[in-house]
């Protein structure tokens, strides 16, 4: 695996992870808290599907910058660097949680690069009033109501700690709404071995990332153009999600063009993630 730091043209830094495998590269767009890290922990899954897994650091997360103010379409050109950097001309995306804005972001903005993508258990567009009301886990209604960047990360240090450390105290509250395909999941001690290294470079730079994620989709999608995504995609998501109701997935599904929505009833917010590579294999042969 490479693990670097691209420096760009405004000084910024953008830290990435490659597999450098042969296959069809595959842009994973982490979920928030996440890292460049967390595409790596289905990385052996990955290469054996005929992927080769790209991993970005969100402004703010790993190794990259903090860009305050930062929105979703505007992290395109993010992405773009490292793609271009690695001599990547085309790709398929998955973006994961918070991170499903972003995959649609880039195909939206370069739809002639992106091959397919898979939204899983992802955010919709929060200008959508029903599916921002039912977001209520650790402090997200009083991040995006909070009247400036300062406040909200008072209340991210109040809600995970600077270093995500009280992700650990909350950790059993959060445990007991779970599905049980998820709490199994959490049983298993090679997922957790996996989870730990993205778990550090999510809070590696504090909690601003996180925050600064919250500030991004609070507004909706206005940052970029949905209905310019041209490629195949698949929306799939647990019917069972505690963390991101499922109605999310149907409301994406129906603005994005061409989406085909599947719901794995007894599935939670990160069983879910087991469906990934065989949905966006699906979705690619669209």
């Amino acid at each position: 695996m490479i693990d670097e730091v691209l420096e760009l043209p405004d000084g910024r830094t953008v830290g990435y992870t490659d597999t450098a495998t042969g296959g069809t590269p595959l842009l994973w767009c982490n979920g928030g808290p996440g890292s460049r890290l967390e595409g790596m922990g289905m990385a052996p899954e990955a290469t054996d599907a005929g992927f080769r897994v790209v991993g970005v650091d969100r402004p703010g997360y790993g190794t990259s910058t903090p860009q305050p103010g930062r929105t979703i379409g505007g992290w395109v050109p993010d992405a773009l660097a490292v793609l271009d950097h690695l001599g990547i001309d085309t790709c398929a995306t998955v973006g994961v949680s918070t991170g499903g804005a972003y995959a649609l972001a880039l195909a939206a903005a370069v739809p002639d690069r992106v091959q397919g993508l898979v939204a899983c258990c992802a955010l919709t567009d929060m200008r959508w009033e029903e599916g921002k009301a039912s977001m209520t886990d650790a402090g997200i209604q009083e991040m995006w109501a909070a009247p400036d960047r300062e406040t909200a990360l008072a209340i991210g240090r109040e809600n995970f700690g600077d270093d995500g450390s009280k992700l650990l105290e909350i950790a059993p509250d959060v445990a007991q709404q779970l599905p049980a395909a998820d709490i199994a999941l959490f049983m298993d001690p090679e997922f957790l071995q996996r989870l730990v290294p993205n778990l550090g470079a999510s809070f590696a730079q504090s909690v601003a990332g996180y925050v600064d994620d919250r500030l991004a989709d609070g507004p909706g999608w206005g940052s970029f153009d949905v209905s310019a995504v041209l490629c195949p995609v698949g929306v799939i998501h647990g019917g069972s999600d505690t963390i991101v109701p499922v109605a999310h997935a149907h409301h994406t599904a129906s603005i994005v063009p061409g989406a085909e929505l599947r719901v794995f009833d007894a599935l939670g917010h990160f069983s879910i993630l087991g469906e990934v590579l065989e949905a966006l294999t699906a979705t690619l042969a669209r």
